[in-house]
């Protein structure tokens, strides 16, 4: 232990802990490039060389140019993401109330206003649960 001080092992620490910090923000912008449908392929070809031949540089560069368009494109595909997984859960609804012999759309109805309201954390996770299984027996 007398060969490797404290304050070196702090010092490495950091280091180290830079080092991921720094792998996660080039992944985070390659996937960034790789999924901004508005980027041509020449666009994202020159991002990337730039990113991967300079990459302290290039990265800076990206994030000032395009960071606050990271967050948008990020928070569209969340919505979007939310958007096609209630859609998938109204129309599961909707079949499994038409086959259980529920009336019309009232079965579908009442399940998304039941995961509206657990989202809005105006119900919990097994007072939603119970709530579906009555709604669905």
């Amino acid at each position: 232990m007398d060969d490797y001080p404290l304050l070196d092992l702090f010092w490495t620490m950091l280091w180290f802990f830079l080092w991921i910090m720094w792998l996660f923000l080039l992944f985070k912008i390659i996937t960034d490039i790789f999924r901004d449908h508005e980027l041509s392929g020449w666009g994202k070809a020159g991002w990337l060389i730039l990113c991967l031949l300079v990459p302290f540089l290039g990265v800076l560069v990206y994030v000032i140019a395009r960071g606050t368009g990271m967050t948008q494109r990020e928070t569209a595909r969340a919505k979007e993401t939310e958007a096609a997984f209630q859609d998938y859960i109204r129309t599961s609804a909707a079949g499994s109330s038409g086959a259980s012999g529920a009336g019309g759309g009232g079965g579908a109805d009442e399940l998304a206003r039941l995961a509206e309201l657990k989202e809005k954390g105006a119900l919990t996770e097994e007072e939603f649960r119970k709530a579906k299984a009555k709604l669905l027996a």
